[in-house]
C-alpha cells in the first residue's frame, strides 16, 4: 500500500513545501514591490516614428482617426471587415505603443533588503522543489 506521506506524494515533507511556497512567494512579492513603471510618452510626443522617406511621426490621437472611421464603419454595417480591421487595428496600436513606452526600474533599496528579497527567493524555491524530490 503506497501512503502519502508528504508534498506530492513524496518523502519530501509538507512543511518543507509550505515553507518554500511561503518564503517564495513573499520574496517574489517584495520583489515586484519594489519595481517602478513609469512611461516615457508625454503629450505630443510620437507613439512611433516611420522613417521611410522623410520621416513621419504617428502620435496616439493619429491613430484615433482610423480608429473612428472604423467605429463608424461598424455602425453603419457591422458585418464589413474593414471596418473591424480599421477599428481594432488601431486601437491594437495604441495599447501596442503604450506598452511599448513604458519604463520599469528598481526602486532604490539598502544592499540589505536587496539580499533578503533574493534569499527569500530562491530560497523559497529551493526548499519547495526539495519537497518535491523523493529522498
Amino acid at each position: 500500500m503506497n501512503s502519502q506521506r508528504g508534498a506530492g506524494g513524496t518523502s519530501g515533507g509538507s512543511l518543507a513545501f509550505f515553507m518554500g511556497l511561503i518564503m517564495a512567494c513573499a520574496g517574489g512579492f517584495m520583489l515586484l514591490d519594489n519595481i517602478v513603471v513609469s512611461n516615457s510618452w508625454g503629450f505630443g510626443a510620437p507613439l512611433y516614428r516611420i522613417s521611410y522617406g522623410g520621416g513621419w511621426n504617428v502620435s496616439g490621437g493619429a491613430l484615433l482617426i482610423p480608429f473612428m472611421f472604423g467605429v463608424g464603419w461598424i455602425f453603419y454595417n457591422a458585418r464589413a471587415p474593414w471596418g473591424w480591421i480599421l477599428a481594432c487595428g488601431s486601437l491594437a496600436a495604441i495599447i501596442f505603443g503604450v506598452i511599448a513606452s513604458l519604463s520599469i526600474n528598481f526602486r532604490t533599496m539598502t544592499l540589505l533588503n536587496l539580499i533578503i528579497i533574493l534569499v527569500l527567493t530562491v530560497g523559497g524555491l529551493g526548499l519547495f522543489a526539495r519537497s518535491l524530490r523523493r529522498s
